[in-house]
C-alpha cells in the first residue's frame, strides 16, 4: 500500500499539502460537547453532525473495520483576490463558498482512496459531510489547534482551509499529539464578532453566528438585521481579524493559497438587486452549490432584503429608482417572509 509520505507526494499534486494520520477510534470528548451544546440549544436547530453526534464522531460508523483516518486541508485563500465590483448594489459572500473549493478536495482524496482500494483496502471519502467532525479528526491527526473561534488554526497559516479525510481499514502511524495551542492571550475574535457569538472561547451561539443565520430558514431576528449589513451568505470576521490567519496566510503562498483559473467565476459578491429581479431556476443555477435550507431560494431573498435595508439609500437615481420598485413589489409578495422583511 502507499506510504503516508507517497500519499502526502500525491496530495501535494493538487494543491493539498497539508496532511495528517489518526486512528479511527471514537472522539470521545467532541461526542461530549457536541451532546452538551445541543442539549443546551447552542446549535439554534443546526443538524449537520450535530443531527447525530454518536455517528459523527466515531469513523467506525463509517468504514466498520477502519483503523486510520488520513486527514487533508485545502487552503481557499485565493493567491489574488478579484476587484470589488463597480455598480449595483453588491452584497459580500464569505470567503469559503467564493468558488467551489470541497470538489477539488473530493476528487484529490478520491485519488487517494482508489489506490488504497487498489491495495485491497476499505476506503471512504468525506468532505462536509455529516458523517464526521473534520475539524475534530484533523485536530487529533495534529494538524492544527482550535482557535478561540472554533475553527481549526493550521500553524503558520492560519483557518482558511477546507477539510476533508479518508476514512480506512489500512493502518498508518497516528500523530503523537495534536499542535499546540498558538492563541495564547489573543481575543480578537471575541472582541470583534459582530454578534458577540463567541460566548466562550472555542464556544458559538448558533442563534447569533452570522454565518447561521443567514443559512437557516425563517424570519431573521431584528435584533440581528443590522449586524448583517452588507453580507448575503457567511462571515468572515472572526477569521479576518486572528493574527495567525492574516499575517501568516499569505507568507507562504505554495502551500497556505489556491489560484483559480482565468476567467474563473469567484463569486466574491452578489447584485442583490439583479438576485432578486431572478427567478428560483436563474438563482439556483447561479449558487446552488451553497448550503440552503430546503433549496428554498427564498432565504437568499430574504438576505438580500436585509442588505437593502442596511446599504441602499434614498436616491433618486437608477439605482435608487430600482430599489423603490424593488421593495414595493416585494412589500406585495404573496410569501409572508419576504413580505415582512421588504417592510
Amino acid at each position: 500500500m502507499p506510504s503516508i509520505e507517497q500519499i502526502r507526494a500525491m496530495l501535494a499534486d493538487h494543491g493539498i499539502h497539508h496532511v495528517g494520520v489518526t486512528d479511527a477510534d471514537v472522539l470521545e470528548t467532541t461526542r461530549q460537547i457536541l451532546h452538551e451544546r445541543k442539549d443546551a440549544g447552542l446549535n439554534d436547530g443546526m443538524q449537520f453532525t450535530y443531527r447525530n453526534p454518536d455517528r459523527s464522531t466515531d469513523p467506525r460508523r463509517a468504514v466498520p473495520d477502519a483503523q486510520s483516518v488520513i486527514v487533508a486541508a485545502r487552503p481557499y485563500l485565493l493567491r489574488d483576490d478579484p476587484a470589488p465590483p463597480i455598480g449595483g448594489l453588491p452584497a459580500r459572500v464569505g470567503r469559503y463558498a467564493w468558488v467551489d473549493h470541497y470538489g477539488p478536495l473530493r476528487v484529490a482524496l478520491r485519488a487517494i482512496a482508489e489506490e488504497l482500494k487498489r491495495h485491497g483496502h476499505r476506503a471512504q471519502v468525506f468532505a462536509d459531510d455529516n458523517s464526521i467532525v473534520d475539524r475534530a479528526v484533523a485536530h487529533r491527526a495534529g494538524l492544527g489547534w482550535f482557535g478561540k473561534n472554533a475553527n481549526l488554526l493550521l500553524p503558520g497559516a492560519g483557518s482558511f482551509f477546507v477539510l476533508g479525510c479518508i476514512v480506512t481499514n489500512a493502518v498508518y502511524e497516528p500523530a503523537q499529539r495534536p499542535a499546540p495551542d498558538g492563541c495564547g492571550s489573543c481575543v480578537r475574535c471575541l472582541d470583534d464578532c459582530p454578534t458577540q457569538a463567541i460566548i466562550a472561547p472555542g464556544v458559538i451561539d448558533g442563534a447569533r453566528c452570522l454565518s447561521w443565520i443567514l443559512q437557516k430558514p425563517g424570519s431573521i431576528d431584528p435584533a440581528h438585521r443590522e449586524a448583517v449589513g452588507d453580507r448575503i451568505y457567511g462571515c468572515d470576521d472572526c477569521q479576518d481579524v486572528c493574527p495567525i490567519t492574516v499575517r501568516l496566510g499569505r507568507r507562504d503562498p505554495d502551500r497556505n493559497t489556491v489560484e483559480v483559473g482565468a476567467g474563473a467565476d469567484v463569486q466574491s459578491h452578489v447584485d442583490v438587486l439583479d438576485l432578486l429581479d431572478a427567478d428560483d431556476a436563474t438563482i439556483e443555477a447561479r449558487y446552488g452549490r451553497w448550503w440552503i435550507a430546503g433549496r428554498e431560494m427564498r432565504w437568499l431573498r430574504r438576505n438580500a432584503l436585509i442588505v437593502i435595508g442596511n446599504v441602499a439609500g434614498p436616491g433618486t437615481d437608477a439605482v435608487g429608482r430600482r430599489v423603490r420598485a424593488t421593495l414595493d413589489r416585494y412589500r406585495a409578495d404573496p410569501d409572508p417572509i419576504l413580505a415582512e422583511h421588504a417592510a
